[in-house]
């Protein structure tokens, strides 16, 4: 053989290698659910409330690290470096996640707003915020680590009766103002897969308010379009997104499950749930195929835009549920 055939044949040999390497890391994780749902009697501790949603929070952010192939976002090297799907997923489930500390933060561990922050939470939800694609000086994985560990600490701490100061408190108020978050989330998601096809769309930033400003002119109308380019990574990323928060209401489910009895609320929260298990369904296609609203080929798009459009509806008539007391 001679050498630039051997050289066709180790060219060959590595692109095989990364594509297995890419499909390998690329595999999305499977739904944990139950695992969360029954963490309590999995870990055999005294029922504490917070305890299912903090261990939530910190079973998707590990998964985020050490799913097979690790944290991509930050990679630098190929094949990892060449990826963007997978970490395009990361990032849906980061913002998820940096939501949800928030809300811990300033919502959940406060009983008032008058009343201290929480030690462990003061630390831990900042460190979610470094730019996920920082890898060195400080390293991604690195800070979002530090904000796991000091999650273990306060999750500890809710059964520990000499420590008053770390509390959840599941309370109406409390779950509404999470969720209103979560509204805006999956709002973007849905405009922003619907514009894979293209929408002229009128501008009604002002609307309802005769009397609301904005710093500049907007124009009456646009044509919204996602770059072809990436209309596979704004699915991945809202495909992460639910993924995350299919885990969190899972824990809110057990978390507020008195709060949302007393309202009648509880089959509501089922409801998006059932929408959010219908957004991680198995992709058969081997790309995210774009076709038109009612042209021959599907659009992925489309579909999940769908799902999120009625997850973010019954989210809004929960909301409604929690503030008529």
């Amino acid at each position: 053989m001679n050498k630039r055939n051997m050289s066709y044949l180790v060219v060959g040999l590595v692109l095989v290698i990364f594509m297995v390497i890419s499909w390998w890391v690329s595999r999305e994780p499977a739904v944990m659910t139950e695992q969360i749902q029954h963490a309590q009697q999995n870990d055999n501790v005294t029922p504490r409330v917070g305890y299912t949603t903090t261990t939530a929070l910190i079973k998707v952010t590990e998964t985020l690290l050490d799913k097979p192939g690790g944290y991509l976002a930050n990679d630098i090297l190929p094949p990892y470096s060449l990826l963007d799907n997978m970490p395009a997923w990361e990032f849906g489930v980061l913002e998820m996640s940096r939501d949800l500390a928030l809300a811990f933060r300033k919502d959940f561990s406060r009983s008032q707003s008058q009343s201290a922050e929480n030690e462990f939470l003061k630390v831990a939800q900042p460190q979610f915020n470094i730019d996920h694609r920082s890898w060195a000086i400080p390293s991604a994985e690195s800070e979002y680590r530090k904000a796991i560990a000091q999650l273990y600490l306060y999750r500890d701490a809710l059964s520990d009766s000499s420590m008053p100061d770390s509390q959840f408190y599941a309370r109406a108020d409390n779950l509404r103002d999470w969720l209103k978050n979560v509204e805006k989330r999956l709002g973007s998601y849905s405009q922003r897969l619907s514009a894979s096809v293209g929408q002229d769309r009128l501008n009604t930033d002002l609307a309802g308010d005769v009397g609301a400003r904005q710093s500049t002119n907007a124009p009456g109308h646009q044509i919204v379009k996602t770059s072809w380019w990436k209309i596979d990574d704004e699915f991945y990323e809202a495909r992460g997104a639910a993924w995350a928060l299919l885990h969190y209401l899972k824990a809110v489910e057990v978390d507020f499950a008195e709060v949302l009895h007393r309202r009648n609320a509880m089959v509501s929260l089922q409801q998006i749930i059932r929408e959010l298990e219908a957004t991680q369904q198995p992709i058969w296609s081997p790309m995210v195929l774009n076709g038109s609203g009612f042209g021959l080929l599907a659009n992925h798009s489309l579909v999940m835009a769908n799902y999120i459009s009625r997850a973010n509806a019954a989210l809004i008539d929960l909301s409604e549920l929690l503030t008529q007391g």
